[in-house]
């Protein structure tokens, strides 16, 4: 039994031929229903494309442009212009619209506002796909950002850090510290449906610290530790960094206030020859290539494990970077992460 060709699956081009071909052989003498069942598609089908030829000819069943024709939607292009740029500048709260996120339910009622059009979810999410947008995680950043002071940061001020290190011979070091918790969990896990997966953890609470720095040439310097990140602890780590590097150091950290403190600032004062420390602009820690490799250690080592005191969590730690510094290439490829990719441009 012949089947029928679903001519949604079909191309236009091929969709015209089929026609003129079954209106020619109709022409020639073959029945309607007999040429329907040649081709694979339906009398009725067969009796359109005749009823076409007979006012307008073969030409009258050339292929045709699909969907729907442009401008036949609810919205102006004007209008569909001016709201795709509004999603694309502010949040919906910012538009004092009752959603924290751009959800299709957001753009609805944005719809609704703006123009007075109601439209289904349905078909707002097909305007949304026809402005390029698509669902994605978002990313938190803190309303104190300095979105002026991180334009410069990435165009003028870490440009300049380069050029000096390059004229005075120095390495540059991306810094930053952690804290590791016993109660941390990461990854996914198979199980039934309905039945969440257990995972068997001590229910003692214990953490352990880490401070650690790295070069987009693949070196990597770290210190695991018990308790609180101080100042002296801070200074400590400079003293060693200097002490073990070659010519001068560059240490690039974030805002955090053992950073800032006197005996911080009194060390770097002291060892300018050879020592300078440098600050990111605020609240942007991914522009840090050292925050990616805190997560590879979250991930990787406490991930991966279940310590059950705090001497087996700094010992999983400590194995992960020990291992970490044996690969170098793992630690270059974290500067070919998006926002981290302009400290990888230039090697030091």
């Amino acid at each position: 039994m012949p089947t029928r060709t679903d001519g949604r699956r079909v191309d236009a081009a091929t969709q015209a031929h089929v026609r003129r071909t079954a209106v020619k052989a109709v022409r020639a003498g073959m029945t309607q229903t007999a040429a329907a069942a040649t081709f694979g598609v339906s009398v009725r089908a067969v009796n359109k494309w005749m009823a076409v030829d007979k006012t307008g000819g073969l030409r009258a069943l050339a292929a045709k442009q699909r969907g729907r024709p442009v401008g036949a939607g609810r919205l102006s292009a004007a209008q569909a212009s001016k709201i795709r740029q509004q999603i694309l500048d502010k949040m919906p709260d910012q538009l004092k619209l009752r959603f924290f996120l751009w959800t299709r339910a957001a753009v609805v009622a944005l719809l609704a506002r703006e123009y007075d059009v109601a439209v289904s979810l349905t078909t707002v999410g097909r305007y949304l796909k026809a402005w390029g947008f698509r669902v994605q995680q978002p990313v938190r950043r803190a309303y104190e950002r300095n979105d002026a002071a991180i334009a410069r940061w990435l165009k003028t001020e870490y440009p300049a850090i380069v050029r000096d290190a390059k004229r005075e011979g120095a390495t540059i070091y991306w810094g930053d510290e952690m804290g590791l918790r016993s109660a941390h969990v990461t990854g996914t896990s198979y199980a039934l449906v309905g039945q969440t997966p257990v995972v068997r953890a001590t229910g003692q609470r214990f953490g352990c610290s880490m401070i650690s720095a790295i070069t987009n040439r693949g070196h990597l310097v770290f210190r695991v530790f018990h308790g609180t990140f101080r100042a002296p602890m801070f200074v400590d780590f400079m003293r060693r960094l200097r002490l073990q590097s070659p010519g001068k150091v560059y240490l690039i950290v974030d805002g955090h206030p053992t950073h800032r403190s006197k005996i911080a600032k009194a060390f770097v004062a002291a060892n300018t020859t050879d020592f300078r420390l440098i600050q990111l602009p605020g609240y942007c820690p991914e522009l840090n290539p050292d925050e990616l490799l805190n997560q590879d250690v979250k991930t990787n080592a406490l991930g991966k494990s279940r310590p059950r005191s705090r001497e087996e969590m700094m010992t999983a730690v400590r194995r992960h970077r020990f291992r970490r510094q044996k690969q170098p290439h793992v630690i270059k490829n974290l500067f070919q992460e998006k926002h981290v990719r302009y400290a990888g441009m230039s090697r030091d």
